[in-house]
């Protein structure tokens, strides 16, 4: 008998359009993933997601400026932070909302490590979240996710933005947020969750040229 030698080479790889198929046959369509699907596209998926009653939403990729601010604004909550016993954590974390809602915000944290809304794989709440503004959407931040949080239950929420060099804290009352201050350039920006926390506004905006 004469042995046949398969030629991995003849066989085709499956094309693209193909593969398309077969994702859209495998994958829910929009208006239809759950929280498992939702949690299992993002395990594995480097992209920065979000979900809302059945619909999934990409993100932007962050800037520069974006990154700078951010990691400025994470040195300062971590210092704060860590002496008192408390955690914060910046994206792409998850963190429920409620069952069908799901956001990965720029900065969350709690006051207690120990709080059992930390959990390992997404976070159940925060006592204060901190979303600097993109510029491709500004309303994302300063009006879905101001009704987003507060929906949470979120006591606090920071919102800086690079536009205009200002940072808003918001405060929960009830079931919506009141502004506790905005500041510009030359201004401190105060808690009133975080007792003597206070951020040099100048200081955060001048991070992505100071390289932080």
């Amino acid at each position: 008998m004469t042995a046949v030698t398969l030629d991995p080479t003849l066989a085709e790889p499956t094309s693209q359009d193909a593969l398309n198929a077969l994702l859209c046959d495998v994958l829910p369509a929009q208006g239809a993933w759950s929280d498992d699907a939702y949690l299992w596209l993002t395990d594995h998926s480097n992209r920065l997601i979000e979900f809302t009653d059945g619909h999934v939403q990409e993100l932007p990729m962050p800037t520069s400026t974006h990154q700078a601010v951010l990691a400025f604004l994470y040195d300062l909550f971590r210092a704060y932070l860590k002496p008192h016993g408390g955690v914060v954590m910046f994206a792409a974390l998850r963190m429920r909302i409620r069952a069908g809602k799901f956001r990965e915000p720029d900065l969350l944290l709690l006051r207690d490590r120990t709080d059992r809304r930390y959990q390992d794989r997404y976070w159940l709440g925060a006592d204060l979240v901190v979303e600097v503004v993109s510029p491709d959407n500004p309303g994302r931040d300063l009006v879905e996710k101001r009704a987003d949080y507060a929906e949470a239950g979120i006591p606090e929420y920071w919102i800086a933005d690079p536009r205009d060099e200002t940072i808003r804290v918001l405060t929960l009352d009830g079931d919506a947020y009141v502004e506790h201050g905005a500041y510009g350039r030359g201004g401190t920006a105060t808690s009133s969750l975080l007792a003597d926390f206070a951020v040099e506004v100048s200081a955060v905006f001048d991070a992505p040229q100071a390289g932080a």
